[in-house]
């Protein structure tokens, strides 16, 4: 396996595989769905949304770089995203009340764009209430699918504490006593085990417009091999990053089909009558023969 430095070359095309995996935990829950891990119920593999696995890149840039000014994080919960186009107009002495031309726009959506790690790296539209344009950012990362079909698990729990004071007071008949209520039921969702497969794609010619640069894509891959040691949590379980495959392009449009690429990197169950449950039962291959002129391939993780 090659490995080279265009890897961090936002001025060459990228293609990356990025595989993660999941023991007892939920990896992402679907709301419609009461918090059960997503699956496609076709095939039953698991999945996860690409803006799971952003919302950790963010979380683990603003935790280590949210001090500084060029690495703030635009889609976060601390406040409304009109304020911050706000901001923008402001910065660039304009009235945000005020109708904008087109120059205007485009200056605010420059602001945003060297002020937001996230707006210049996965883009945003942020033409609403406040117009500060729409970015389309350079770094775009497809659905996480598991490699195998899972068994999401439904599970029910109890807590020894009661949360209303009244509950404890409503007498209950149990074992012919009367007492109040001792504790409370609710349910866990979980993946007994699950390896997943992302792509991840990093297109230089949107790099250049929002000023997307090699320091933004080194922490782009640093966030993805360390963001779940931060993204600890009980219904999480234990998610690790299992490897990242980087195929870097000579030619900034490329030198050959990202699915050509992706495709090299296969993970495979070692015994296929046994239903996998640790890393150890898959067998990950990566082709390295016969690489397309002018690619190569980076392992970071």
């Amino acid at each position: 396996m090659t490995i080279s430095s265009t890897a961090y070359d936002p001025t060459k095309r990228q293609d990356a595989v990025l595989l993660f995996d999941v023991t007892d935990g939920n990896p992402n829950g679907d709301p419609d769905a009461g918090n059960l891990p997503r699956v496609d119920p076709e095939t039953m593999q698991g999945l996860v949304s690409d803006g799971a696995i952003k919302r950790k890149v963010r979380d683990y840039v603003d935790a280590l770089k949210g001090n500084e000014a060029r690495f703030k994080i635009y889609v976060q919960s601390d406040e409304a995203l009109n304020s911050k186009h706000e901001r923008a107009y402001k910065a660039i002495d304009k009235d945000p009340k005020k109708k904008p031309e087109r120059e205007v726009v485009e200056s605010a959506r420059q602001w945003m764009c060297e002020n937001f790690f996230d707006v210049r790296t996965f883009g945003a539209v942020m033409s609403t209430g406040v117009n500060a344009g729409q970015v389309r950012g350079p770094v775009q990362i497809t659905f996480a699918r598991s490699f195998d079909e899972i068994t999401p698990l439904d599970l029910s729990i109890t807590r020894i504490a009661v949360t209303k004071p009244e509950d404890m007071k409503v007498p209950t008949e149990e074992d012919n006593k009367a007492r109040g209520k001792i504790n409370e039921m609710g349910r866990k969702s979980l993946v007994p085990y699950a390896l997943y497969k992302a792509n991840i794609f990093v297109t230089p010619q949107m790099a250049a417009r929002t000023g997307f640069d090699d320091g933004d894509l080194a922490l782009v891959w640093q966030a993805l091999i360390n963001m779940w040691d931060l993204d600890r949590s009980a219904s999480r379980g234990l998610m690790t990053c299992r490897g990242l495959y980087v195929f870097s392009h000579e030619k900034p449009l490329g030198n050959a089909p990202a699915h050509q690429l992706l495709e090299r990197v296969v993970a495979k169950r070692i015994d296929e009558n046994k239903a996998p449950r640790l890393f150890t039962d898959y067998e990950i291959t990566v082709n390295t023969e016969a690489l397309p002129n002018g690619v190569t391939l980076t392992r970071l993780a």
